[in-house]
């Protein structure tokens, strides 16, 4: 197994060396070369196995034994022996189509854990074999940040550096991420919003004698790891439906807006797993879903809405999906990425459209009804929702096709890091203790103009104190 980049300018390297560049140095993201395929019989064979251990033969087929078998497999138990649940992501019945996947029981209560947890881990451990510095750089819309800090706080040989956009979390969000006062960590809080973080990050990556001076690694879904840490759920949750419930496949409702979480679903996929319909929940920042449904990728005005995580305009994963839409012709991803550079949006033609829509479906939910259903599936099932999962339900809803058998809807963070939405419909909710214990806690984070210049200097001050 070797990864490329998809603008093709990257001599194919194996997975340690992915997982270090993290962007591709021609400004492309990696991806594996070929994609394995996974058979019925062995998906079958996988259906008694734990997360754990159903996470170790996913990640086998990409590893190349660069990493071995007693070390990934003490990587993956270390990461999640943190999470609540002993199902690590449990899978919960409200009726007799839908099913919630709860992927919030990690450290930081939100789906990013099931990817940076490991992530945090696996850094860990080539400092430690290569005796390498790992300066972790990363932009986050809220979640990122959290259980990035949380994976690698204190950890010997690692520092990491967030960006968040100031004032445009929720404040559990933001509190989780400042509040730690670990010497490796460094929050950024940038006047602007989640697009201009993640413009800056990705600046920063391809200015390739800065990214090489400060080791600058990359822990965002930009990262193929993280994407392919994401695609076990997937696997996941389409064992644990009853053998004659998944026969005849499984959907999938996402909520997403960085594109990360369902082109994880779509690289699940294409390895195997029979998924008919995957089912892209948005919220008013609509690009994801005008791009589906109408073939126009095109930032338009920023929303801040009750999903916070999901206020995105630039969808870093985007040019993942289109390098495999484009034929895997990383000549045709270069060209229309410069296109979009230049022009500020893609139009797609009615046949392309159709493509699209053979691949995935969207669904835009309005603040509204976010709320309307967390209040509606409280009265009716007795089950909270945050508002990001909301919209996953909404979605399903508003664009799934329930005659198609058995569907997942992703729970992506717990109800009580968005307690200001929740509080709005009148419901009160008692906060775990680990986010409770947050509002007393002393904050630490550097407020910064939206600007590279000014961001590079915090970064070239803080990483020198081990450097």
């Amino acid at each position: 197994m070797k990864y490329i980049s998809t603008r093709g300018q990257v001599t194919p390297i194996g997975f340690i060396d992915m997982f270090l560049m993290g962007l591709g140095e021609d400004g492309g993201l990696i991806v594996p070369e070929t994609i394995p395929s996974v058979t019925a019989e062995q998906l079958n064979a996988w259906s008694k196995l734990t997360y754990q251990d159903l996470m170790l033969e996913v990640f086998s087929l990409f590893t190349n034994d660069e990493i071995p078998e007693p070390d990934l497999r003490k990587l993956i138990q270390d990461s999640y022996a943190g999470f609540t649940s002993p199902a690590v992501l449990p899978l919960t019945t409200l009726n007799d189509s839908l099913h919630v996947l709860e992927l919030f029981h990690g450290p930081t209560f939100a789906f990013k854990d099931v990817a940076l947890q490991f992530m945090g881990n696996l850094y860990a451990y080539v400092a430690q074999k290569q005796n390498k510095v790992i300066n972790i750089l990363g932009a986050t819309s809220g979640d990122t940040g959290a259980s990035a800090i949380s994976s690698v706080r204190g950890k010997e040989g690692i520092q990491i550096c967030i960006l968040h956009p100031n004032g445009k979390v929720s404040r559990v969000q933001e509190l989780q991420m400042t509040t730690v006062q670990d010497d490796n960590v460094l929050n950024l809080s940038v006047n602007g919003n989640f697009d201009d973080c993640q413009q800056i990050i990705k600046e920063l990556f391809a200015d390739i004698p800065f990214k090489t001076k400060y080791h600058l690694r990359a822990i965002n879904s930009i990262n193929f790891v993280r994407i392919l840490a994401q695609s076990v759920y997937y696997f996941y949750a389409y064992l644990q439906l009853p053998e004659k419930v998944r026969a005849d496949g499984v959907n999938f409702s996402i909520p997403t807006g960085n594109f990360g979480n369902i082109f994880s679903g779509y690289l699940a996929k294409k390895m195997g797993v029979p998924i008919k319909q995957l089912v892209l929940a948005t919220n008013e920042n609509n690009i994801l879903e005008r791009f589906i449904s109408e073939g126009v990728y095109k930032p338009e005005g920023f929303r801040s809405t009750h999903s916070p995580s999901m206020d995105i305009q630039i969808a870093s994963n985007f040019e993942r999906y289109l390098y495999y839409f484009c034929g895997e012709d990383a000549g045709e991803v270069s060209a229309r990425m410069e296109k979009f550079k230049a022009e500020g949006q893609l139009i797609f033609t009615p046949e392309e459209i159709a493509r699209i829509q053979q691949d995935m479906t969207a669904y835009s939910v309005g603040n509204a009804e976010c709320l309307n259903t967390i209040q509606t599936y409280q009265e009716r099932y007795g089950y909270l929702l945050d508002p990001h999962s909301a919209c996953g339900i909404a979605a399903y809803e508003g664009a799934g096709n329930k005659n198609d058998g058995a569907f997942v809807s992703l729970a992506t963070a717990h109800p009580a890091k968005f307690d200001e939405a929740i509080r709005l419909i009148g419901i009160e909710q008692n906060f775990p203790e680990r986010i409770q214990e947050l509002f007393d806690k002393p904050q630490r984070q550097v407020v910064v103009d939206n600007a590279k210049a000014e961001i590079a200097a915090q970064l070239e001050s803080f990483y020198r104190v081990t450097n």
